[in-house]
């Protein structure tokens, strides 16, 4: 039998999936530097990496990255936080997750073949040089 999650924790956990979300770095950091994990997923495998990276927020994809989140974690349908950069046209969080180690041919679709979808020839470019 399932325990019920704390109400306390779930409230938290949706406040922590905001600032991610609204790119507040300070205080991710801070809630991750306090113990929460880096690699924290959604109940639809979205990492706190991946919700940074999509809306646009370069500084708290690299406060993240720094702290040991994962750029490569692939959501439940297999997306990595930097195809959906490059699907979002997020230059500096492609720019930031590739410092960070994000591999572009990670993920279904990869970040290889959505810059090859949409005709991103630099991006293309700059993956080849990682």
């Amino acid at each position: 039998m399932s325990e019920t999650p704390d109400p306390e924790v779930i409230e938290l956990a949706t406040k922590i999936f905001d600032l991610a979300r609204q790119g507040e770095a300070e205080q991710l950091a801070a809630y991750v530097d306090a113990g929460v994990p880096a690699n924290l997923t959604n109940d639809h495998g979205q990492s706190l990496v991946m919700l940074a990276a999509y809306h646009g927020h370069a500084a708290a994809v690299e406060a993240l990255l720094a702290r040991g989140a994962d750029p490569n974690r692939a959501n439940d349908r297999g997306q990595t936080p930097l195809a959906g950069a490059v699907f979002k046209g997020e230059e500096a969080v492609i720019h930031a997750l590739l410092a960070g180690g994000a591999d572009p041919s990670a993920g279904t679709p990869s970040a290889l073949d959505t810059a090859r979808m949409f005709g991103k020839t630099d991006l293309l470019e700059l993956f080849g040089a990682h």
